[in-house]
């Protein structure tokens, strides 16, 4: 692979992916290496060519790979290209695990789940290319803001619930939902990304994978295998809107492993407690779809939608009431 614009010059004026400054890096910089923006610290990169693929800035990093803003020069479109480590791409079940991704959100069709053009390698690196949703994620507002404003909340709830449900329908489980998982395009829509971890709801788990998700999101039945289903994902998205009114996790712990056991042996302190601002009907759809016994919560997406949906217009009658 070579940069996509060379040129005599020592230096190149490339703007930043995060805050826009453009500023002058060397042009002799190897392929995907970066260096920081003075001005916000985000890497910054020269352009480079991957197929028809123009890789132009750095999005995020994960422990899998890079995701990269880019541009189809084919369709004249911004894309985004997620490039595996090249590291991993000799490991048998880190591969799989990079295509199942792929392969999971291609056979769905949501405006709320991210869209794969393609899943390919080139020149050894293996990449996949999805819509682009470059404009932050859930965890990033909650950083921000610490509590995120319960409307909000309440409609990233309704669209992710109902992004589950296409995936229910085609008998898939996510099995990491959690705040970094939900990313906002520049409508500011919300989307589901990194269906690594996902496989069909009857498919048999390896014993040597053991419990795979991110402690403090994940359901009870999973951390004590006694099975899972949708209403784990339900669960994981509970949680994830719990810390998103709350400002804090549902479970606190020292380290990981306690972390996810309270998911099983700690009850839940409801998260109007942490924040008496939240409203009772949001509150009670939280702790329903967090029951501890799966059959406790809600048994169908539509009826936990419809609950957060309600919870929406009980909130909107009490701002207007309380402005008029």
């Amino acid at each position: 692979m070579s940069p996509a614009a060379g040129g005599a010059s020592s230096l190149k004026m490339v703007p930043c992916g995060k805050c826009g400054k453009s500023i002058f890096i060397p042009s002799t910089m190897a392929p995907l290496s970066t260096t920081p923006c003075p001005k916000c610290g985000h890497p910054v990169m020269l352009p480079l060519k991957l197929r028809q693929f123009e890789l132009r800035a750095v999005i995020a990093s994960g422990g899998m790979g890079t995701v990269y803003r880019s541009y189809d020069t084919s369709l004249e479109r911004e894309v985004a290209v997620k490039l595996m480590r090249r590291e991993f791409t000799n490991d048998k079940a880190l591969v799989e695990s990079f295509a199942r991704e792929a392969k999971a959100c291609a056979g769905l069709n949501h405006t709320n789940i991210i869209h794969i053009y393609a899943f390919d390698e080139w020149d050894g690196e293996k990449y996949i290319v999805m819509e682009l949703a470059d404009c932050g994620s859930l965890d990033d507002r909650i950083e921000k803001e610490g509590a995120v404003p319960e409307l909000q909340v309440l409609d990233v709830g309704i669209d992710v619930a109902a992004a589950l449900k296409e995936a229910s329908n085609h008998n898939l489980l996510h099995l990491d939902i959690k705040p970094g998982n939900i990313l906002y395009n520049s409508e500011g829509k919300p989307k589901l990304v990194d269906f690594g971890l996902a496989r069909k709801a009857d498919a048999e788990q390896a014993e040597e994978e053991g419990v795979l998700g991110t402690p403090y999101y994940i359901a009870p039945e999973r951390v004590s295998q006694t099975g899972e289903s949708y209403l784990s994902d339900m669960y994981s998205l509970a949680a994830t809107l719990y810390l998103a009114l709350s400002g804090k996790v549902p479970f606190e712990a020292p380290d990981i492993q306690e972390a996810a056991f309270a998911h099983v042996n700690t009850a839940l302190t409801p998260p109007n407690h942490l924040n008496p601002a939240i409203t009772a009907p949001t509150n009670e759809a939280i702790c329903m779809a967090m029951a501890k016994d799966p059959a406790q919560r809600y048994q169908t997406y539509d009826d936990f939608i419809m609950a957060l949906e309600s919870a929406r217009s009980h909130l909107l009658v009490q701002k207007y009431r309380s402005e008029s």
